[in-house]
């Protein structure tokens, strides 16, 4: 029932607030990869998930902060589209190394896991400084991270609102990102760093951003 709703009915809804989407071509068929956006709003889950659930014919899975399966509304929700993709709680204030060891375990098992590097909504609109979750889980689970950059969701439902207003958002997908290099080495913070800004820095690009943090 949960699985007809999300799939019937959300997902043509949710299709309302897509634009341009370039760089399909560029996804991974048939082999675990992690998929790395930036975060303006809370509808880019769902908007992320209307595009590529149906090109892969599998779901995705989003590390999401614990907070959004507190309120009883957000595990209704949570609920009816886990149909869909799936979700890993993160705990940030204990740094999250829980829910990225269970993500390693999902990508080896040959599942997809969408991790918004900046952590957190922007309240700016304009991209932030990267944190290194995803470089880490890269490492760890030696797959290929594919760097999304998305605009226009800002407009649509910033932080803070809680009704989205009518617009287009435009997804671009970049080529997958390889860090073998780094497998058979020590890592270190400034391994992570380094590997951290290049994937922010080509999802800085495809947004139409510059990214200004070492």
């Amino acid at each position: 029932m949960a699985y007809s709703i999300s799939k019937i009915l959300l997902v043509p809804i949710f299709k309302i607030w897509i634009g341009d989407v370039e760089g399909l071509e560029n996804i991974p068929i048939g082999s675990p990869f992690i998929l790395a956006p930036n975060h303006s709003s809370y509808m880019e889950h769902m908007l992320i998930s209307s595009i590529i659930v149906p090109k892969l014919g599998k779901k995705l899975y989003f590390i999401a902060k614990k907070e959004h399966f507190d309120e009883i509304s957000q595990k209704l929700w949570h609920k009816i589209w886990t149909r869909y993709v799936g979700y890993i709680p993160i705990d940030r204030s204990k740094g999250g190394e829980k829910a990225l060891k269970k993500a390693v375990s999902y990508l080896k098992k040959g599942e997809v896991i969408v991790v918004y590097p900046e952590g957190t909504r922007t309240l700016t609109g304009k991209i932030q400084k990267g944190k290194t979750g995803v470089a880490r889980l890269a490492l760890w689970a030696k797959v290929p991270v594919v760097p999304l950059g998305i605009t226009g969701t800002f407009k649509i439902l910033p932080k803070g609102k809680m009704i989205p207003k009518l617009g287009k958002a435009t997804f671009k997908f970049g080529k997958p990102m390889y860090f073998s290099k780094y497998y058979n080495k020590p890592v270190t913070k400034n391994m992570l760093r380094v590997i951290t800004n290049s994937i922010m820095t080509e999802i800085a690009k495809l947004s139409g951003q510059k990214y200004n943090f070492e």
